[in-house]
């Protein structure tokens, strides 16, 4: 009779429940996120986002413990259409999220919260990494192509852009003795 009682008083509420449950950030509830779980940049990818992401937004947005607000759009890259999702903090673009064949294939971070598993961040000193670019760097194309990028020491899936001031030829890298200054603007991570 108890439990019977028990089962009529709680029926309504998990049946008016259902639509309100299905909307709770279950993630924000777990205890180990209470305390601003960050997201990190690792082979794998960045928080949550990997190869194997699905450029979806509600996927995107909860791989990046929604921690932006997403904003779409879709572009070419050497001739095919990339869809893209700009993760924003007010105005602000901090990560940019491409994908092409569905899933995700390559994430921008500019958000200085945001470091490597190594423990590099936005604003790192090229010097800090490295003692010269032959071997580990390229002169950045496309949008960065006022940039240096380097791939991260021992990855496969992880590249800085360094930005600076520099005033040889655009199409030239600069020298190492002008590129131990120039800091981290981008973190890269393809997969």
């Amino acid at each position: 009779m108890k439990t019977l009682r028990l089962m009529l008083l709680g029926l309504p509420l998990v049946l008016s429940g259902c639509s309100t449950l299905s909307s709770i950030n279950w993630s924000a509830a777990n205890p180990l996120s209470w305390f601003g779980s960050s997201l990190e940049v690792s082979e794998q990818g960045v928080g949550e986002i990997t190869a194997s992401t699905p450029m979806d937004e509600k996927a995107v947005s909860s791989a990046l413990n929604d921690n932006y607000r997403l904003r779409s759009g879709m572009k070419t890259d050497n001739g095919e259409i990339v869809r893209f999702f700009e993760a924003m903090t007010d105005n602000t673009v901090k990560v940019v999220v491409n994908g092409e064949k569905g899933s995700v294939s390559r994430v921008d971070v500019m958000d200085s919260d945001i470091e490597t598993d190594s423990g590099v961040k936005i604003g790192t000193t090229f010097s800090s990494l490295y003692d010269k670019a032959f071997g580990s760097c390229v002169k950045a194309t496309g949008d960065d192509s006022d940039g240096v990028e380097c791939k991260a020491p021992n990855s496969q899936h992880i590249s800085y852009l360094f930005s600076g001031e520099w005033h040889g030829a655009q199409e030239l890298m600069p020298s190492d003795d002008t590129l131990k200054n120039w800091k981290i603007s981008k973190i890269i991570w393809r997969r």
